[in-house]
């Protein structure tokens, strides 16, 4: 009879033939889940730089515009800084779209000038397959300046 503290010899376990398997589903697992998981994070960091661009693009193009001496040197320059804006972003400045509103004449001293831009956010990677156009959502924003007495 063994004593207490003598070990007893174990036995080996039995093989059913999953071993290794564990390793091959956490791979497909976290493939799986975690693909999905960082396309939302370059979506939604794609869209909050569409934001910050638009914000950006309608700041300027207000300030710009009520700065000009006549109203075509005025579009023209609220264009040119909307294109700035939203390049810099790294967008493509066919996307967006400025709208310019006046509540009088537009250069009138004392007039309120809004600037509207909106842009079309590109779902990420999808604009390099030829024929895809597809956009993750339309990002706007508005500013308004008002032209000064004495320009």
């Amino acid at each position: 009879m063994p004593s207490s503290n003598a070990e007893m010899p174990h036995a080996p376990p039995a093989d059913n033939g999953e071993r290794g398997s564990a390793i091959v589903e956490f791979v497909f697992l976290a493939v799986l889940l975690m693909i999905p998981v960082a396309y939302l994070i370059l979506t939604v960091g794609q869209v909050q730089g569409g934001a910050y661009a638009v914000v950006g693009a309608a700041d300027q193009a207000a300030k710009v515009y009520v700065r000009e001496p006549d109203e075509a040197a005025a579009r023209q320059a609220a264009g040119d800084a909307v294109a700035m804006a939203i390049t810099d972003m790294g967008f493509d400045a066919d996307a967006a779209t400025l709208t310019i509103s006046c509540d009088g004449g537009c250069l009138t001293p004392g007039t309120v000038v809004r600037a509207s831009v909106t842009l079309k956010v590109p779902l990420p990677f999808v604009a390099a397959i030829p024929g895809m156009n597809l956009d993750a959502t339309t990002v706007e924003s508005s500013a308004i300046q008002k032209v000064g007495r004495f320009k």
